[in-house]
């Protein structure tokens, strides 16, 4: 039984990762800010093989990241970890309110982070892990509207090839998610009939087959975009 630690996994892609990982009898230990609707998530996945641990906290608050980390280790090292907690708020650099890029620093960047070093030295000890850090194809390439949100998403890009370079020695593989449009909550309303834009289910997958490498190799990045191309 492996302990697969999942933020943001209350719903959208944490979830669809979750419910991956739940069906080949792994230990879930999830995060969410949101408690009543981890707990919802949480309750649903234990119908499954997987046994379910859970904490809400507010990963752009250190206090709450650290307790958090402190709940992970108490089940043991993390085999795998999945940095999976951000949001997006749409505007341009020149014009979005103030603190936008503040605010998604914190939640895109900071929470991942500061969970990353409060953990890895247990992976460290245990001489193996997988890190996977969910960016998006806007920390690839700026477009109208991204502002502050691939601002965060660049820099996380940048954590994630620290990392890398940092742990590849160590045995512990990093990995970038680099996805385009997913069909979550952000894009609520959308007509999707046509399959214009993906599913988290799909990101879910890749994760998923990119875990069960041998130890010999590493998918350094992931880039997924829906097949017809970016919205």
């Amino acid at each position: 039984m492996k302990n697969i630690v999942i933020t943001g996994a209350a719903r959208g892609m944490g979830k669809a990762i979750a419910e991956k990982f739940a069906h080949s009898g792994n230990r879930l230990i999830l995060c969410s800010k949101t408690e009543s609707t981890l707990t919802k998530t949480a309750e649903l996945l234990k119908q499954s093989q997987a046994e379910v641990h859970y904490f809400a906290a507010d990963l752009t608050v250190l206090k709450e990241v650290k307790a958090f980390a402190q709940f992970c280790l108490t089940f043991g090292s993390p085999d795998i970890l999945i940095n999976n907690a951000g949001t997006y708020v749409p505007g341009n650099c020149i014009d979005e309110p103030e603190g936008s890029l503040e605010f998604m620093l914190k939640t895109n960047l900071y929470g991942a982070y500061e969970l990353t070093r409060a953990l890895v030295s247990s992976m460290i000890e245990n001489k193996q892990g997988h890190i996977f850090n969910i960016s998006s194809i806007a920390g690839l390439q700026a477009y109208p509207g991204g502002g502050g949100y691939s601002i965060s998403k660049f820099a996380m890009r940048g954590f994630t090839q620290n990392l890398r370079q940092e742990l590849m020695l160590k045995n512990i593989k990093v990995t970038g998610v680099y996805p385009g449009a997913v069909f979550t909550d952000s894009w609520a309303g959308f007509d999707n009939s046509q399959n214009r834009i993906m599913l988290p289910s799909d990101i879910a997958d890749i994760i998923f087959a990119t875990s069960q490498l041998s130890p010999a190799a590493v998918v350094e990045d992931i880039i997924i975009r829906p097949q017809q191309g970016d919205l």
